[in-house]
């Protein structure tokens, strides 16, 4: 590293769970972010900030002006764009270091990018139920980590699949047979909640990055802003599953 990155991240190398040796691992570490909406704006962002070298940006969809009152990433200016485009515009000015590749298309579980099948890390930040049952097949198929966060109303949700541990469980085990057809444009999402869970993404996936701290396998974390509360359940691998049974 040089001294311009020494001081760039200085407050972060100073945290004795990640110094320099971190700092470059982060540096190294390939990430993709499935949905750039408001789970997916603060979570590319920050992971762009806190150095992560390769980000990897799946979307198919453009900014609407309904975007932009939890959509951060993007303004008025922005309307009618690409958001991975973009996305990928505000990350180079984030962190120049930090490369970015865009998919501008659905996730697909057959979706056979060499990007894509290298990325140390996953996060699932799309808002709909076929997507994430794609993701997560693709994050058991390859073996690579899933941090999956929804949002909706002023209520968050958020765990971590982890296909390395035989005790994890994945969405379909979870939510396989849960009826999720909520939308935010039927039900209303309070912006700064789903901006949370998105930040929360970002630090659940620097943790696997960097193998540090607990991440929250086997434990779904609920976030409930109208009491101010947070509630864990425990959730486990269902035998029969599908997908990882």
């Amino acid at each position: 590293m040089d001294d311009q990155q020494l001081l760039r991240f200085n407050r972060q190398i100073l945290l004795p769970q990640i110094d320099i040796g971190g700092q470059q691992k982060l540096a190294q570490s390939k990430v993709t972010v499935v949905g750039l909406g408001g789970l997916g704006c603060p979570a590319a962002m920050y992971l762009a900030a806190a150095g992560v070298g390769e980000l990897t940006l799946i979307d198919h969809d453009v900014i609407e002006l309904t975007n932009l009152q939890r959509q951060l990433a993007y303004t008025e200016q922005d309307i009618g764009q690409p958001k991975v485009k973009a996305m990928a515009g505000l990350i180079s000015r984030l962190n120049p270091a930090s490369r970015v590749t865009t998919i501008e298309q659905k996730f697909d579980a057959q979706l056979n990018d060499l990007k894509v099948l290298a990325t140390d890390v996953l996060i699932d930040a799309t808002d709909n139920l076929q997507s994430r049952k794609s993701i997560n097949q693709y994050s058991f198929q390859h073996g690579i980590p899933l941090v999956f966060a929804s949002a909706i109303r002023m209520e968050g949700q958020l765990t971590v699949f982890n296909p390395g541990r035989t005790d994890s469980p994945c969405f379909e085990c979870v939510f396989g047979h849960v009826e999720l057809n909520e939308t935010c444009s039927e039900s209303g999402i309070l912006g700064s909640v789903v901006g949370i869970m998105g930040l929360i993404q970002a630090t659940e996936t620097i943790k696997i990055l960097l193998d540090i701290g607990e991440s929250p396998v086997g434990q779904l974390q609920i976030y409930d802003a109208l009491c101010s509360q947070w509630q864990t359940i425990k959730i486990t691998k269902r035998p029969d599953c599908s997908v990882c049974g």
